[in-house]
């Protein structure tokens, strides 16, 4: 096995490892910052001061946050102001990478399969729908094993 092989079955690994964990978290609809401020019971001003900002700058990041329009660097700074760290990851929806994969995988075999299907068929050698649901998913195997340089190319 490969160098790039085997960090990429790490990368895997910690990937599916965060997925796990974060399986059922939900942000908040008033978001992390508005929950964790409640939570310790500070107001608005105490976290200003103690993040060195005004108390209308801490309830505008609370209305960025809940509109998707704060920054990374202003939600590690707030999170410290209440003693808590801010954390994020991208982790796939399916649950597990191998399942992106394999979706990505099987539509470039469709897309294959399809498109030859479609010259046989106009030489009158078309594949009976069982025949093109095995090559669709074998070549889907094939392309997993190889993943070739277009993989992730839309077409």
């Amino acid at each position: 096995m490969s160098v790039k092989e085997t960090a990429r079955k790490q990368y895997v690994q910690i990937v599916d490892r965060t997925a796990q964990q974060l399986a059922n978290l939900k942000t908040p609809a008033e978001g992390w910052l508005s929950m964790l401020r409640k939570a310790l019971g500070m107001s608005g001003a105490q976290v200003a001061e103690r993040a060195g900002v005004t108390r209308a700058a801490i309830y505008q990041a609370e209305r960025n946050e809940r509109n998707g329009a704060i920054t990374i660097n202003q939600m590690q700074k707030f999170a410290a102001a209440m003693d808590g760290r801010f954390v994020y990851a991208i982790v796939p929806d399916g649950g597990r990478v191998e399942d992106v994969l394999r979706a990505q995988a099987r539509r470039k075999a469709e897309e294959r399969i399809r498109r030859a299907s479609a010259h046989m068929a106009l030489e009158k050698q078309a594949l009976t729908p069982a025949q093109t649901a095995q090559r669709i998913d074998d070549l889907a195997d094939e392309l997993l094993r190889e993943m070739p340089p277009d993989f992730w190319e839309v077409k």
